[in-house]
């Protein structure tokens, strides 16, 4: 399945330490890609936990402007998935909605608005108030106009006022506005992401590596409480 967007991999505890230790991890993504990664940044599930996502890139147009650092994987993983079974029409579509700034605050709301993207209208190529007049007096026949005046109409005034009553925008790749269909919230959380699409694991470590990690604690702690014993400031007596 082709990569739709990717996110920057960072290994929490390590950068806390003052290292930056990351991969990049394409979406959508399987449970052993992402054991492979986390083992790769040392991301153990023993000495080191957590992660947190320096940067995201992807082919959908704006999404990664509202993604956070601290995403879950698997509902980052789920979203990828539900693109990924778009079309092309209805991907623009999606890209115009959130260019537009609706449903955008969170990846819940990104979800649902996957499910519901019937509740927008959508005109490719549309870029200015001009076309959008002449798409709806030429095409749609929203006022009838007697043939020897369709050269004397002011498209643009026409075409600046159903979008400001429509509040409609104009994304990248044509105008979008809200029909204000019943949008249905489908998604409500992380207990409905489907098994095929949980993707979140630590690596499987062998008995050697998991004694590493375990010894990797105890040097660790001996070392901060060496360095609490003989602080700047304080002699050892």
């Amino acid at each position: 399945m082709p990569s739709l967007f990717e996110a920057y991999v960072t290994n929490l505890g390590k950068y806390n330490e003052g290292e930056l230790v990351g991969e990049t991890l394409k979406f959508p993504a399987t449970t052993e890609d992402v054991q492979a990664l986390l083992k790769r940044i040392g991301v153990d599930g023993i000495r080191y936990e957590e992660i947190f996502i320096t940067s995201f890139d992807g082919d959908v147009l704006g999404l990664y402007d509202y993604l956070g650092e601290y995403e879950n994987l698997d509902e980052l993983n789920h979203l990828a998935h539900l693109l990924s079974d778009m079309g092309t029409a209805d991907l623009e579509k999606f890209e115009a909605v959130i260019d537009s700034g609706e449903y955008t605050g969170s990846v819940q709301e990104l979800i649902n608005l996957t499910h519901n993207l019937d509740c927008f209208d959508f005109e490719p190529g549309i870029s200015n108030d001009e076309e959008l007049g002449r798409l709806y007096i030429q095409d749609f026949g929203a006022v009838e106009i007697p043939e020897h005046l369709i050269d004397y109409i002011d498209y643009e005034a026409y075409g600046r006022d159903a979008r400001i009553n429509e509040s409609g925008h104009y994304a990248p790749g044509g105008y979008v506005r809200n029909n204000y269909g019943n949008f249905i919230e489908v998604y409500h959380g992380r207990e409905d992401i489907p098994d095929e699409h949980r993707i979140f694991a630590y690596p499987k470590l062998n008995i050697r590596e998991q004694m590493a990690a375990y010894q990797g604690i105890i040097d660790k702690s001996a070392l901060d409480t060496e360095k609490h014993r003989i602080s700047p400031g304080r002699e050892e007596r």
